[in-house]
Order: structure tokens, then C-alpha cells, then sequence
């Protein structure tokens, strides 16, 4: 089939990958992997796919090879794109374990460091090298930032770093090797930007809007169901009283003059303690269904 897309969007690879097509998916786009294929398939003729490493996309986006995407903000902060690029919304992927996540400086358990302060003019290795040099700047300390390429905590173990700059959910891996976290150097989440051309242009801006609105939509969606239920009219402000809303439940009437119908959307947490109340209330015919999207 021919297409004729408006915007060329970048879908982060690798830890986000899956999290963010489940998202769209959603959201109402169905993206399509191929084996060996970097250029997914997508339900939509108006969009065209590519999938890159979070931290190649900024770049991208900013020099206009791509008219959006979607990347970290620790990486749009990293490459210095915030001035490049439109950062339309931000996006924390309540259904992932990698996002929000947080940028931290540790250093090893038994070291005598216990604040930033105490790492001037030493050995700090991390991914994020710009980002961490701006930390420790703004702090007035002069430090020595190096590039690490991978297994970060071990810098620290083997003697090559006094401290590191690396990203975690909980903190779990960087205790495990003996590590302690004396700062937070950033806290980063998902944000959706665009290339400031496209954002001018009316068509490629109208669709970058429509995809955050409903990525939006099927985000507060996650944690939230819709609860429809018949309560008797006596009953009625006694259920009422139990029902958190958006705004306000919707109550209708039925042919049976002392009967009404109430819908609501609730947090799922509340739902198991929630409709043994409204039950013991005097409502009868429950029904709990998800939702895709809240707009």
C-alpha cells in the first residue's frame, strides 16, 4: 500500500521499545516489528516509523532527519537539544519498571566520600559526561568526568574512578556492587519533541498533537476503570457518597421509576474494597470494565 506520511517519528529501541509500542497500541496505532528492520509497519499512512537508541534521537529530531520522536530526557539534555527542538509533553510509562528512573552519584560503600563536595578534584566515570560535568560545575567543583562504556560500578571496584554518575530503577544493582548513593543528579522520563520546522508547519504539528493526545489519553488510562452499576433511588446519595469521579458519576433513570443507573471511573486500586461497600449499599448488577484511553 502507498503512503504519503506527514511525519517521520522516532520510537526509542531497546528498554523502552516494548513499553512504548504497547503504548500506541493503546493509543490506537498498532506498530509491526520486522526481523533485521529498524522501519517498522504502523496502522496509520500519516506516520512513518523508525526505531533508534534513545540517545540518538534528539539529534535526529534536531537536525530534522526525523520531525519527532520520542526520547529521554536525560539524552535531550545530554546532546544540548533542548534549544533545537519543541519538547511538546512528557510521558511516564506507569506500566514500565525503566521509567522514571534516576541518574545518581555513588561511590564505593567504605570510601570516606559522603557528600559532592568531597569528590573535587577526583575520578568520576558515567554514560551522561555533559550532564554530570554541568552537576558538579553548578556546585563550583572541579572534578575529572570520563567516558565509561559499560559495567560503570565496576570503575569504582576496580580503583579506575573515585565516584560514578550511572541510572537506576531502586538502587538495587548499584548497592549489589558495593556501591553508596551520596546525590541525585537528575531525575529522567520519556518526553515527546519535535523538529522546530516541523512544529511551524500546520499538517506535521496537527499530527504530532493528535499522537500526544491520545498517547496521553491511553497513559491515564492505565490505573483507572469504569464501574456501572443499578441503585435504588432511597439508596441513591449513600452511593454517591462512596464514588470518587473525574468530575461527577452520571446518573440515569430507568423504566423502573425506583431504580437508577451510575456510571463512574475510579482509581483500580480502590475497586476490590470499593464494590463490597456498594454492594452491602444496596447496589446490584456491578460491572467493571478497563478503558484504552481518558482524554
Amino acid at each position: 500500500m502507498e503512503t504519503n506520511p506527514i511525519i517521520k517519528l522516532a520510537v526509542p529501541k531497546g528498554s523502552l521499545e516494548e513499553a512504548t509500542i504497547d503504548l500506541f497500541g493503546r493509543a490506537g496505532w498498532k506498530i509491526s516489528k520486522h526481523s533485521r528492520n529498524y522501519f517498522p509497519d504502523i496502522n496509520d499512512p500519516e506516520i512513518a516509523i523508525s526505531l533508534c537508541r534513545a540517545q540518538e534521537i534528539g539529534g535526529y529530531v534536531a537536525a530534522g532527519v526525523m520531525d519527532a520522536g520520542i526520547t529521554g530526557l536525560d539524552w535531550l539534555n545530554e546532546y544540548d537539544h533542548q534549544d533545537k527542538v519543541e519538547r511538546v509533553a512528557d510521558i511516564v510509562y506507569s506500566k514500565s519498571s525503566n521509567m522514571p528512573c534516576r541518574w545518581v552519584l555513588a561511590v564505593a560503600g567504605d570510601s570516606p566520600y559522603r557528600t559532592p563536595q568531597d569528590l573535587a578534584g577526583k575520578r568520576i566515570a558515567t554514560e551522561l559526561q555533559e550532564v554530570t560535568r554541568r552537576y558538579f560545575a553548578d556546585k563550583g567543583l572541579k572534578v575529572e568526568v570520563f567516558y565509561s562504556w559499560g559495567a560503570t560500578e565496576a570503575k569504582v571496584v576496580e580503583g579506575l574512578a573515585d565516584g560514578i554518575v550511572e541510572v537506576t530503577e531502586t538502587g538495587s544493582t548499584i548497592r549489589a556492587h558495593g556501591l553508596r548513593v551520596i546525590d541525585e543528579v537528575m531525575v529522567s522520563y520519556p518526553v515527546v519533541i519535535a523538529n522546530k520546522s516541523a512544529w511551524r508547519d500546520e499538517r506535521k504539528r496537527a499530527k504530532v498533537e493528535q499522537l500526544n493526545l491520545l498517547l496521553q489519553g491511553a497513559l491515564r488510562a492505565e490505573n483507572l476503570v469504569a464501574l456501572k452499576m443499578n441503585a435504588p433511588a432511597a439508596c441513591l446519595d449513600a452511593v454517591l457518597h462512596m464514588l470518587p469521579a473525574l468530575n461527577s458519576p452520571t446518573v440515569a433513570p430507568l423504566r423502573d421509576k425506583a431504580w437508577l443507573s451510575v456510571e463512574t471511573v475510579v482509581q483500580s486500586a480502590v475497586v476490590r474494597d470499593l464494590i463490597p461497600r456498594l454492594r452491602r449499599a444496596g447496589a446490584e448488577g456491578i460491572i467493571e470494565y478497563g478503558l484504552n484511553k481518558v482524554i
